[in-house]
């Protein structure tokens, strides 16, 4: 029996917080089953960040705390068609790319890696040392898909809005869901 898509998607304390929210509605509204991971970090950057609290967060997604280990979304069983970690903190990346599973979202990304699922990294940090760029390479070498928070400008936009979708979009295509969340390059608006 076929199902819909099942997307797990983790917010980091890292800067960025809309990244992750944005996608999260966008999921939501394409009507992809969605479960959320926010670590407490995360929590704080989002309401700082967004003005957003998580009992907003609450109506687009199944949110599971980070500390619950026994969440479905922990076991490679739960089948699920891949993770975002959107923004990514440098800590929470370091933890994924050396097996670290003591809290769900990493757990959960680990899950990814070891189901072959597809795992999306979205870093929010600037500028890179040594560590981190090595951290990324050991993610991608395990299978992990790396897209810095890094918006295209080809569309010309004018609202910080337009920047954030086209991330969410490019994210969205990597999951393979169909979107209309930007413009493409070579097409007509």
């Amino acid at each position: 029996m076929a199902r819909n898509k099942r997307i797990v998607v983790g917010i980091t304390g890292a800067s960025g917080s809309l990244y992750g929210y944005s996608l999260v509605r966008a999921l939501h509204q394409l009507g992809v089953e969605t479960h959320l991971i926010v670590t407490e970090m995360g929590e704080k950057v989002l309401q700082f960040e967004c003005g957003v609290g998580m009992e907003t967060v609450k109506q687009y997604a199944e949110v599971h705390s980070n500390k619950n280990l026994f969440a479905s979304v922990a076991s490679g069983s739960f089948l699920t068609d891949g993770m975002v970690v959107v923004p990514c903190s440098m800590n929470t990346l370091g933890a994924m790319a050396n097996g670290v599973g003591d809290t769900l979202l990493s757990r959960s990304a680990s899950v990814m890696l070891k189901e072959k699922r597809q795992l999306i990294v979205v870093p929010r940090e600037a500028p890179f040392h040594l560590i981190h760029l090595q951290n990324m390479t050991r993610l991608a070498e395990a299978g992990a898909c790396i897209m810095p928070a890094s918006p295209g400008f080809y569309h010309k936009p004018k609202e910080i809005w337009e920047l954030i979708n086209f991330m969410s979009g490019r994210i969205l295509d990597m999951l393979g869901i169909d979107h209309e969340l930007l413009q493409r390059w070579g097409e007509k608006a």
